[in-house]
This record gives C-alpha cells, structure tokens and sequence, in this order.
C-alpha cells in the first residue's frame, strides 16, 4: 500500500476504525466482527473497548479473504495457517537472534585469543636448541 504513516507510527500501529477497514479490505464489517470473534484477525482496541485495525491487519484481512474464495479453506484451516505462519516467522526472529550471539561470541573468543597470544609473544624466553637422552635405571635391591 502506498500510505505515508503520521509520524511516530507504522504497519502494526492500529489507526482505522472498524468501517474504513471493512471498506479496505473489502469485507463487510460484520465479516471483521466474526474474523475478531474466531480469532483470525485481532485489531488493537481503544479504552473504551472499540476496534481499530492496522495496515497489518488489512493485509491480514485480504489474505484471509483469498484464502476462502480462492483457494476454498475453511476458517478452521485459515487459522491454523495464519498461526503456523506466525510460529514459522517467531522461529524465524529467534534463529537470527542467536546467530548474532553466536557470531558475537565467535568474535569475543577470537579476540580473546588474539589478546591472549600477544601475551605470549611477550613472555617467551629463548631456549638453546639441544637435545639430551638420559637413561635413567633403577638401583636394584638385592
């Protein structure tokens, strides 16, 4: 959509009431009461208990509506979608967060290392290259 959002807000900031999103989504707003009722879209809520629907929910509203027309899902089966898309997207947030720790931990180690061999270098001491074999045996008692 090419909305420009007021300052301060985006996608997920719920802005429409319940008419001008049914007239964005192309449903009717008893359609959008029941969808809110099932569980398929939940809009935020004002204090005083009334919907209002963000662009995130509009997108979810049409996807819901294709689903049904187009493709013949029942909303038992469009719920399960929608709730497995967003287990599928958290799983998605949750791989990136610990690769970065991951990556952030491979990095401390390296540098930890790094800090660790410099430390060497100055500590080393040079040793004359020689070799000895001694043969060590035992007094016997008798």
């Amino acid at each position: 959509m090419g909305f420009a959002f007021p300052p301060g807000s985006n996608e997920d900031t719920p802005m429409f009431v319940i008419s001008v999103a049914a007239q964005l989504s192309g449903l009717h707003a008893q359609t959008l009461r029941s969808y809110d009722r099932l569980g398929l879209v939940s809009p935020g809520r004002t204090a005083a208990g009334g919907r209002r629907y963000s662009l995130r929910d509009i997108a979810l509203l049409r996807e819901v509506q294709r689903l049904s027309q187009e493709e013949g899902v029942n909303l038992a089966g469009i719920k399960r979608i929608i709730d497995l898309e967003n287990q599928v997207d958290a799983l998605q947030a949750k791989v990136q967060e610990l690769t970065e720790e991951v990556s952030a931990a491979y990095a401390a180690a390296d540098s930890a290392a790094a800090q660790i061999h410099a430390s060497y270098r100055r500590d080393l001491v040079p040793v004359r290259q020689e070799t000895a074999l001694v043969v060590w045996k035992p007094n016997r008692k008798r």
